[in-house]
């Protein structure tokens, strides 16, 4: 004998949860300009070679918090990248991600003020890389991303190297998959 109340629970059941307490997202850096849109994109082959590899794990399972972790394989040996939260999704050209995303948004962009741009109110990573070009880092926030808002990690040039500049972004992993 059916139970009354379990076919007004299977609708709910079925239901994905609006954002996953934890997701992964595994990806190989490709050119922009591959015939498939790339789920990582390197703007700078010499700092992030095609086919260098990125993993990222993103913990929301604690309310109102965030822990990001990057793992990187195959980048330039020996080398710091900045990375940060961006609010537009990889393209074909780096300024795609469009600024870095913010818990508390900045009225004034691009945002400089130290009030607004600061690692409390936008999530911050330093990735230092081995002598193989291999790394990881993690950043912990109290706060969860607004959804869609966060669309893409993107990696700096950090230390001047060769042709680029410490803000270049060189790097881009979709978020929004």
């Amino acid at each position: 004998m059916p139970l009354p109340f379990a076919s007004a629970l299977l609708p709910l059941a079925l239901l994905a949860p609006a954002v996953a307490p934890v997701s992964v997202i595994e990806a190989d850096f490709d050119p922009a300009s591959a015939f498939v849109p790339p789920a990582a994109i390197s703007y700078a082959d010499d700092l992030v070679p095609y086919g260098s590899h990125a993993t990222v794990v993103t913990d929301r399972s604690t309310a109102g918090r965030t822990v990001l972790t990057l793992t990187v394989t195959g980048l330039a040996p020996g080398h710091e990248f900045p990375v940060h939260l961006h609010t537009g999704t990889c393209g074909t050209v780096p300024a795609s991600s469009g600024p870095h995303y913010q818990n508390v948004v900045d009225p004034v962009q691009p945002s400089t003020d130290p009030a607004y741009a600061n690692d409390r109110n936008e999530l911050r990573l330093v990735l230092r890389t081995d002598d193989r070009g291999d790394g990881t880092a993690t950043a912990a926030v109290d706060w969860q991303a607004r959804a869609g808002e966060a669309r893409s990690l993107v990696l700096h040039a950090g230390t001047p190297a060769g042709p680029h500049a410490a803000a270049d972004r060189v790097g881009c992993i979709k978020l929004d998959r």
